[in-house]
């Protein structure tokens, strides 16, 4: 009785641990290189779904830069607009782009806001 209960135990955290999981960390990141770009004018793209929907995405092609300030030409989709020289992490595995996420000027580290200070003027 007492090792059916401890087992039952066991898969019930790891069933609730690999939820947590899950929902928590965002696989396009692991193992991807981090770069920070300031959104400029996107491409509006358009085309068709499986279905024959047509759709809008914007394609961004933009210089980033590490945390060291190497730099690298980017390239990301987006399903929206984004807003205009927001600071952008992009999370690069190769040359695709895995996701993004909007981070805040505090958040940059220093060489590479300095990179993309320079590159704005």
């Amino acid at each position: 009785m007492k090792k059916g209960l401890i087992v039952g135990v066991v898969i019930l955290v790891i069933l609730i641990g690999g939820l947590v999981f899950i929902q928590n960390v965002n696989l396009n990141r692991l193992g991807a290189d981090q770069y920070y770009v300031q959104i400029q004018d996107g491409k509006k793209m358009e085309d068709k779904a499986n279905d024959g929907k047509k759709y809008i995405y914007y394609e961004y092609t933009l210089e980033g830069f590490d945390k060291n300030g190497k730099e690298k030409t980017v390239t990301f989709t987006a399903n929206k607009e984004l807003r205009k020289e927001a600071y952008l992490s992009v999370y690069m595995k190769g040359d695709k782009a895995g996701s993004y996420q909007e981070v805040q000027t505090s958040e940059l580290p220093v060489q590479a806001k300095q990179k993309l200070e320079e590159l704005g003027k």
